[in-house]
């Protein structure tokens, strides 16, 4: 298999392994990152690149794992809630592949510890790629001449369920990108982001907030991937579910472990607003779900696990307001927040400044479509919950 195999959609150039020569690119973190046992080379990261594309890994021939990580939109579909065989719509929104591999885990709820792992679970689920097994998906390539041959030449074996997996996570280990006008801020370059942008960077370590989940620590600023590896329930959806009633089905039908069930859970039922609890069966993490990385996130709307926020406007009003009234595990950090208009723009003005160069010209025609719409609808503004106390929450529901 060479270059010449590969088909327009694989060649574009947001498609392509990303250099390791970016300005804010952690080095030693990016070679931690790589796994042991799936050392990389150029055979499997091109094998990767094509399994990637390869529709025949789903049921019908209709989805790939492209389809809803595009490259042309910043590895994510811009949809509210994934799209998988036969028009089946899922319960979350598609995450970034974009420096995936810096996850501690994957998936919102963390159901997956390795990008191996997270690579199997969509080609098996009935409402994403439908097969029903790994190794149904693979007899659908084995026959390919093409892919006998790649296999044999990346692993030394014919094509099987664990090569094809840790092909994948290859290539979804070269998806780092840094480089960002913020990178070069940090880096010394104090022109690189605009006055609003710099008093936003301020507001995001102190009164806003952000730091509280977007740092490694409280008290370190966090100039790299802006997420703590954890889980956080932030009031995104839970009133819309009786989730009491959702859990102790859950905690029926979802015995500890069995990650197969769990990701059907997450993907084709309402127990999905249970996050992290699907995995853990712990109260503590009832509608909690992972902090996401924040670079690029401009270009990787819309926000949140469902995908329920359209605009970084309605984020910030979001957390302004300090949601979650009846939500009785919300965590202590939201709060009330006390921004002014001219705050939160500054807020939004940092985040379009981690945006990568390769992705500069969307994220200008993104930034201009937010703010048209922040303009007419702020369905999330309140203000005043946003300036008064933080409301008493209830006790955990029995």
């Amino acid at each position: 298999m060479n270059s010449k195999s590969l088909t327009t959609l694989e060649k574009d150039p947001l498609a392509q392994p990303k250099s390791l020569q970016q300005v804010g690119l952690p080095l030693e973190l990016t070679r931690t990152a790589i796994s042991a046992d799936n050392p990389q080379t150029p055979e499997k990261i091109f094998l990767g690149q094509k399994l990637f594309f390869q529709r025949q890994l789903s049921a019908d021939g209709t989805v790939s794992c492209s389809t809803c990580h595009d490259p042309k939109l910043a590895f994510t579909d811009r949809k509210a809630t994934s799209v998988g065989i036969q028009g089946r719509v899922g319960q979350r929104n598609a995450p970034t592949v974009l420096n995936a591999m810096y996850n501690k885990t994957q998936f919102w709820d963390g159901r997956a510890n390795t990008l191996e792992e997270q690579a199997g679970f969509p080609i098996v689920n009935p409402s994403e790629m439908g097969c029903t097994s790994l190794d149904a998906a693979v007899a659908q390539i084995a026959h390919v001449k093409e892919y006998q041959e790649a296999f044999q030449h990346a692993f030394g074996h014919p094509p099987n369920a664990a090569h094809l997996l840790r092909a994948i996570a290859s290539y979804g280990r070269t998806q780092m990108l840094f480089d960002s006008p913020f990178d070069h801020f940090i880096g010394g370059d104090k022109n690189a982001i605009d006055d609003s942008a710099k008093r936003g960077w301020e507001l995001f370590n102190t009164q806003a907030r952000c730091n509280k989940c977007h740092a490694l620590t409280e008290t370190e600023r966090d100039t790299t991937l802006f997420m703590d590896n954890d889980f956080h329930n932030i009031g995104i959806g839970i009133i819309r579910h009786n989730v009491v009633a959702l859990a102790g089905h859950a905690e029926k039908l979802i015995s500890s472990g069995d990650k197969a069930a769990i990701d059907r859970a997450a993907i084709q039922h309402d127990m999905s607003v249970l996050g992290r609890f699907l995995v853990t069966k712990q109260e503590k993490d009832t509608a909690s779900f992972k902090t996401p990385g924040l670079r690029n996130v401009l270009v990787t709307a819309p926000y949140f696990h469902d995908g329920s926020q359209e605009t970084l406007w309605d984020v910030m009003d979001h957390y302004n307001k300090g949601d979650g009234l009846h939500n009785p595990w919300l965590d202590e950090d939201i709060q009330p927040l006390a921004l002014t208009e001219d705050q939160i723009y500054d807020l939004v003005a940092v985040l379009p400044s981690l945006t990568n160069a390769s992705h500069k010209k969307q994220g200008v025609e993104e930034f201009a479509r937010q703010r048209a719409i922040s303009r007419t609808s702020r369905l999330q503004r309140d203000k005043a919950r946003a300036f008064g106390p933080k409301p008493q929450q209830p006790a955990p529901l029995k």
